[in-house]
């Protein structure tokens, strides 16, 4: 007596239920990614490659890299100056030659805040303000 198998194993795999999963995983990803917005600002900072010579830089207003404040006028030798005090000496050498140049010399190791800070004074005061970088 021969008995026949009624119930026949396929070897197949069915690929419907993997794909639902993949395209549910990969929506959920593009949502999550385009949800998130980070608090950071890009900024291309740019690089010299040619020296300018400025003849009416009168001021300089160096920082080192531990946030010190110097200023110089002309060739004289730095003098260190407090946060607090570098916008009124600032608006004290605008007021005796408005057309001329303030030079900032910043360490490349120090907070942006730092150079932020001379650059608000500079723009409050309507001082022409030039970033020294090196070659």
């Amino acid at each position: 007596m021969a008995l026949k198998r009624r119930n026949r194993v396929e070897a197949t795999f069915a690929m419907s239920s993997m794909t639902d999963l993949i395209f549910l995983l990969l929506l959920f990803f593009v949502m999550a990614s385009t949800m998130s917005s980070p608090n950071d600002i890009k900024i291309n900072l740019p690089q010299a490659r040619a020296k300018t010579n400025t003849k009416q830089v009168v001021a300089k207003v160096f920082i080192d890299n531990l946030g010190t404040y110097s200023v110089a006028l002309g060739r004289e030798k730095p003098v260190k100056i407090n946060q607090e005090d570098l916008e009124l000496y600032l608006s004290s050498v605008q007021q005796q030659d408005s057309a001329m140049y303030i030079a900032l010399h910043a360490d490349e190791d120090i907070a942006y805040k730092e150079v932020v800070h001379v650059l608000d004074i500079a723009n409050q005061h309507k001082m022409k303000l030039v970033i020294a970088t090196r070659k």
